[in-house]
């Protein structure tokens, strides 16, 4: 096997170790909106997964995507290739500003006394944010699987 798809390999599971931690989120905050009082444990699971498992991923994933890039007969400037970089880009501001932000707001309200209307309005606003955040991560699944040409 050939070093390329070595590095497709370890970019594949990234990418399946990064988006399948993410959409765990989902469940952790339906589970957290069911939750009579803030669950602190809830979101110290959300942040540990994050930590260990995604965020380790998404550092790999441009790294064997370059590599990639680099050992193929690919270039930089290919449509999508260059859109998914783009969309990772975009991704990476957009959790560093609006979900990064909306998770550690609801995890210091599940650590304090907060009343259970504003600790469910952060539930929902982190929801929406990460729904967000996952927007550019579908898009650059397309990119990737799809292939498309301008």
């Amino acid at each position: 096997m050939n070093t390329y798809l070595w590095l497709k390999l370890i970019h594949v599971l990234s990418a399946i170790v990064a988006v399948g931690a993410n959409v765990t989120y989902f469940v952790w905050f339906a589970r957290a909106r069911k939750e009579p009082v803030p669950n602190a444990q809830i979101l110290d699971g959300i942040k540990a997964i994050d930590a260990r498992l995604a965020n380790p991923a998404y550092v790999v994933l441009p790294l064997t995507g370059i590599l990639m890039v680099l050992d193929g007969d690919l270039g930089f400037t290919t449509f999508w290739i260059l859109a998914a970089i783009v969309l990772y880009v975009a991704m990476g501001v957009i959790a560093g500003v609006l979900f990064g932000p909306a998770l550690r707001r609801l995890a210091e309200l599940s650590r304090s006394s907060a009343e259970p209307g504003v600790y469910a309005a952060a539930v929902r606003r982190t929801t929406v944010t990460g729904l967000i955040t996952m927007v550019p991560i579908a898009a650059i699944l397309y990119m990737m699987v799809m292939k498309p040409t301008p």
